[in-house]
């Protein structure tokens, strides 16, 4: 069987500089790989490639069987892919709820007169987004503040609102760039604790970039480890994490 994602050779330049050398890997259904590296190895350029914000210079990627070197970003949540960003991409002035909802525009199937004049169509259309959003914040245990408008909420709160919009959508790819970055090991684990539960009841592929190492040997299948925007090690936790190159350019550091 055919993998979900597959990059082959990606390579991505800005002028002179080298954000991603020729790395290549695949990402199974339902696996969930990590990839670590030191700041600006090119962790978030590679999501950005795979989503459209930016075009690889040369290689490939195909998403389904579908190539999506080319395709552009707004394109990314119809096919099936979500993504959370370092740093928190919500509307503060909006609540947890209508927060979530708007990750439910790509499913939007009718016209904005429709929508202005709320024929029945468009009722059941809203009907079916406010209850897959209800469930998904049951999921994510954000009932107590759904009506609560996101910027009067702690960071920590934020950053789970941010986490659970990315699976609105139902997507068969989940890019989580950072999602523990700013949070207390308790904050750490309520998100790794949301994330095995994810799995086990929805069963995305996933694409972590993190640096937490104890997270990531507790929660990942494989490891992807960029150095300079180029693949160092790719393989089993076990067996990344004690690469001694792993640990001379990345691990030996902190």
């Amino acid at each position: 069987m055919r993998p979900l994602l597959e990059i082959d050779r990606v390579s991505l330049r800005f002028d002179g500089l080298v954000a991603l050398n020729e790395v290549s890997c695949i990402v199974e259904a339902g696996e969930l790989l990590a990839i670590v590296g030191p700041n600006g190895a090119g962790k978030t350029s590679l999501l950005h490639c795979i989503t459209g914000v930016y075009h690889a210079s040369e290689g490939r990627i195909v998403f389904n069987g579908a190539d999506i070197t080319r395709a552009p970003a707004h394109t990314a949540a119809k096919r099936g892919i979500a993504r959370t960003f370092q740093h928190n991409e919500l509307f503060p002035e909006l609540t947890v709820l209508e927060n979530l909802l708007i990750g439910r525009h790509a499913f939007l199937d009718h016209s904005l007169l429709a929508a202005g004049l709320f024929v029945r169509p468009c009722r059941r259309w809203e009907i079916r987004q406010r209850e897959q959003v209800e469930a998904i914040i049951e999921f994510f245990e954000l009932e107590p503040y759904r009506k609560r408008l996101v910027g009067d909420l702690p960071y920590g709160t934020q950053k789970l609102v941010g986490l659970a919009r990315a699976f609105v959508p139902e997507p068969r790819l989940v890019l989580l760039d950072e999602p523990g970055a700013g949070l207390n090991r308790q904050e750490k684990e309520d998100v790794a604790r949301f994330l095995l539960r994810v799995r086990h009841e929805f069963s995305p592929s996933i694409i972590w970039i993190e640096h937490d190492m104890q997270l990531v040997r507790d929660l990942a299948d494989r490891v992807l480890v960029l150095h300079y925007g180029s693949e160092l090690a790719c393989g089993s936790p076990e067996s990344v994490l004690a690469d001694s190159r792993v640990i001379e350019a990345y691990i030996g550091r902190h």
